[in-house]
């Protein structure tokens, strides 16, 4: 599908999150602003603080921002509000130092003719400095603007919207026109951005630079706009903050569920399938946090209560959730899992679904042949001289790469960490020769990859199991009947099926579920 096509038919989606890319920025770069001004006159006038708030800043904008968005997950739960938090952070730096330096650099016989005339230290601070240093705070402000327009995407990570969702959600499908229709918006919107702010520089600019003859009527003419300009985006931001507080408390009072999904194909579909077969069979109102992250992000919002229901996979969930030593048993992984997660986290475990998306070894038809590779044991000899492209969970968990060297006994090469659709493209492209993959990837099917079969039992079992938190089903009941019967419906080949209509035909995850469930009766 070209950028165009892609551009007509999902307008309206871009039009929304290019609104909530919008609300996210102005309400963080408005933070910053409010707490950054401040910080940098304090830092000019209380000398032996200077160096704590300074270092502060600057220690801040060192920590790497997906760092910083991990460490506020905790703390401030998923969604708007801890992506505002941290983009206002990072805004922070060039606010502080371009306000103290601003202050600082008041011309001294200026100072002093203040005095002169008996102004106190705050007339002087609110008369004199800050005028002049205003043409050098909204610089900084420029700065923080177009800077948090690019970071603001991160945001979607933690289902906080924005135009970064388009932007992950193509990388992850390998959908060019995806990612351009969020990249392409977010440059525009930058340079808008940067356009507005030389303007507003040059209006707050203190001194008129022609026709000093008419200098009254200007500088009263620039006090004016000024104004204006204050007023209106104290407005905006209000309006902002409003529309805001709107979306956060308008379905307090209804029948409402959030599902959430991990960020990856499969996991967008999943929620969508929940959603469309909820929502035409009860009066619930679905919220939907597509491509919220990975295991321990989901995991982390569900027992916080951000999120009601998620679909996570039994060897997942007992082998890297409740630490358990690796276990190829179904039925009892599954057993043991629904017991602990109830008695642990009050979490309940539904009816496991119909699909094992398990876990495997991956490689080109070409190296398969070339060196005579069924099975993953045939790389015991060979593993050395090829390199991988491993996801970054399965690099990091027992029953990913770390064990599956030690159950076969040999090493790769060299292990490169890659997320979503860019290991495939790095094995398609010959800069690996190696990467894991789900067994219902629908990449699979569109690069036409060997699967090693799993010889020595490594992997357990990996079957879709909906996790809720207990409160929810007790408070929906009705919803438990539904969502198995769903599980019941789904196979391995359907659900790689359904991956490959996103991943190959780039047909929406969501226009996907819908088509299923009609076909399968589950829905009208």
């Amino acid at each position: 599908m070209s950028l165009l096509e892609y551009l007509f038919r999902e307008h309206q989606n871009i039009a929304r999150l290019l609104a909530e890319h919008i609300q996210l920025t102005v309400l963080a770069v408005a933070i910053a602003v409010a707490l950054g001004i401040p910080l940098g006159i304090a830092a000019h006038y209380f000398r032996h603080l200077r160096n704590i708030f300074m270092g502060t800043v600057n220690l801040v904008q060192a920590i790497p921002s997906m760092a910083l968005l991990g460490a506020a997950i905790p703390l401030l739960g998923i969604g708007k509000l801890p992506a505002i938090v941290v983009v206002a952070l990072y805004s922070l730096l060039p606010i502080v130092k371009n306000t103290y330096t601003g202050v600082g650099n008041t011309p001294p016989e200026m100072l002093e003719a203040a005095k002169g005339i008996g102004l106190t230290d705050f007339q002087i601070l609110n008369k004199v400095q800050l005028p002049l240093a205003l043409p050098i705070i909204m610089a900084g402000v420029r700065i923080s603007a177009v800077t948090a327009v690019g970071l603001v995407t991160i945001a979607a990570f933690i289902g906080a919207g924005g135009l970064g969702f388009l932007v992950f959600s193509g990388i992850s499908t390998v959908n060019n026109s995806q990612i351009l229709a969020g990249a392409i918006p977010a440059c525009i919107l930058a340079l808008l951005v940067d356009y507005a702010g030389g303007i507003l520089e040059r209006r707050f600019s203190a001194v008129p630079q022609r026709r000093p003859q008419k200098s009254a009527r200007r500088i009263f003419s620039g006090a004016v706009s000024q104004k204006v300009a204050l007023a209106a985006g104290i407005v905006l931001l209000c309006c902002l903050g409003g529309v805001w507080l709107w979306q956060h408390y308008a379905g307090q009072n209804r029948r409402t569920l959030v599902i959430a999904g991990k960020d990856y194909t499969e996991q967008f579909i999943l929620p969508h399938l929940i959603a469309e077969l909820l929502e035409n069979k009860t009066d619930l109102h679905i919220e939907r946090k597509i491509n919220l992250g990975g295991t321990k992000v989901c995991f982390a919002a569900l027992r916080s209560g951000d999120i009601d229901l998620y679909v996570e996979y039994s060897g997942t969930a007992y082998g890297d959730i409740l630490g358990k030593p690796l276990m190829t048993d179904m039925q009892r992984v599954y057993e043991i899992t629904k017991t602990e997660f109830q008695e642990k986290f009050n979490l309940m475990v539904l009816k496991q679904m119909g699909f094992n998306n398990t876990y495997t070894i991956a490689t080109t038809p070409e190296i398969a042949g070339r060196y005579h590779l069924q099975k993953i044991s045939d790389l015991t000899p060979i593993a050395r001289d090829f390199a991988t492209a491993m996801s970054f969970e399965f690099l990091n968990r027992q029953d990913g790469l770390p064990g599956l060297s030690q159950h076969y006994g040999f090493e790769f090469g060299k292990n490169n960490a890659m997320n979503a659709a860019q290991r495939y493209i790095a094995l398609n492209n010959g800069d690996v020769q190696f990467i894991d993959a789900f067994s219902t990837d629908g990449l699979l099917k569109k690069f036409n990859l060997v699967i090693l079969a799993d010889d020595k039992a490594f992997f357990p079992p990996y079957y879709a199991i909906p996790v809720m938190r207990t409160e929810t089903a007790s408070a929906y009941p009705e919803i438990i009947p539904l969502i198995a019967s769903l599980g019941e419906a789904l196979t391995n080949s359907i659900m790689m099926e359904l991956n490959y209509r996103v991943d190959q035909l780039q047909e929406d995850p969501r226009v996907v579920a819908a088509d299923f469930l009609r076909k399968q009766g589950l829905i009208r």
